[in-house]
């Protein structure tokens, strides 16, 4: 089945050449100059992925992906040529499967784009249900439950989460969290893996400062605990 892109950039020139490079690829591609219009493309075209610019007009991208989470896990690759950790935190907050820095060379797009896909093909094949304390994961549906009540995860997120899950009571080293990303085709830098730890914290702990579920082993990684 020939899977579906929708590029989502302000530049008609970006649009053409990353068009017509995906569609060589085997791809069906569509673009959107705006959030606004990607929303509508979203709903028709039906993607499997999204390459989305974040500084455009009328609708940007930060503001285009709060908008695609209310009801959506299509996975988002954020194309930006802004290097600030800030940024790149947003896009991850707002739900972002990962990013790359422009200018970035097509190769390495086409790498991170099958990546994605194939992490998003595997969700449905590991392991169904893992339950750990009150925390309930399900991976057949993309649910996450804290005393049977609904988190709603990135797909990142729930990658993190799931290894971890996998490990209850033991450290995972934080190497071995990073290779998972860059496995999966996410950003796999210390730093990018802080974020979505913290961002998982948020979601799950009541007291971020004494937290319940996952333990920081410092100098080596993270143990996820059953709480108290």
């Amino acid at each position: 089945m020939t899977r579906k892109i929708l590029v989502v950039d302000d530049t008609r020139n970006v649009q053409v050449l990353l068009c017509d490079f995906l569609g060589s690829q085997g791809f069906e591609v569509q673009a959107a100059s705006d959030g606004k219009e990607a929303l509508a493309c979203v709903k028709d075209f039906k993607p499997d992925l999204i390459l989305l610019d974040i500084m455009m007009p009328s609708m940007d991208g930060y503001q285009f992906i709060s908008h695609l989470r209310r009801d959506s896990n299509i996975p988002v690759i954020m194309i930006t040529a802004k290097q600030q950790e800030a940024d790149v935190v947003k896009g991850f907050d707002l739900g972002a499967d990962d990013y790359i820095i422009k200018p970035f060379r097509m190769r390495e797009l086409l790498v991170r784009i099958r990546a994605v896909l194939r992490r998003a093909a595997a969700e449905t094949a590991a392991q169904p249900l893992l339950v750990v304390g009150d925390i309930t994961l399900d991976s057949s549906k993309h649910d996450v439950r804290k005393q049977d009540q609904p988190i709603e995860l990135t797909p990142l997120e729930f990658l993190v989460l799931e290894r971890l899950m996998q490990n209850a009571g033991q450290v995972v080293k934080r190497a071995e969290l990073c290779m998972q990303l860059l496995e999966n085709g996410f950003s796999g830098s210390e730093a990018t893996l802080k974020i979505h730890i913290r961002n998982l914290r948020m979601k799950l702990e009541e007291n971020l400062a004494q937290p319940r579920y996952i333990e920081t082993v410092f100098g080596i990684g993270y143990r996820f605990m059953e709480g108290s």
